[in-house]
């Protein structure tokens, strides 16, 4: 069959309207590799979840908090590196100070 620029428009609005109209409670599934089925699995039994979506579902929250606090604590890094150098100077500057009026 040969795709046209109609039936791509058509074809597109299609699936426009599929994702669109897709109800929240929808079943999906998708398959996954033996070895990565096995480790969901061993996963749902050591943290004793009823079910693999569940397993996902974690995993995915604790990738998103993950990341999440990644950005701030970069940016705190970066932000520290910034000001070690003026840091030191001053430290330099003021330590003469610390030891008068010891003696």
């Amino acid at each position: 069959m040969r795709v046209t620029p109609q039936r791509a428009l058509v074809a597109s609005a299609a699936m426009a309207g599929y994702w669109k109209g897709m109800k929240s409670n929808a079943k999906s599934s998708i398959t996954l590799p033996p070895a990565e089925v096995r480790l969901v699995q061993s996963l749902k039994v050591r943290l004793k979840l009823k079910s693999n979506v569940e397993v996902v579902r974690r995993g995915l929250r604790l990738l998103q908090e993950t990341t999440e606090r990644r950005a701030p604590r970069d940016a705190y890094r970066a932000a520290s590196r910034a000001t070690r150098g003026a840091v030191a100077r001053e430290i330099e500057e003021l330590d003469h100070l610390s030891g008068e009026g010891l003696d």
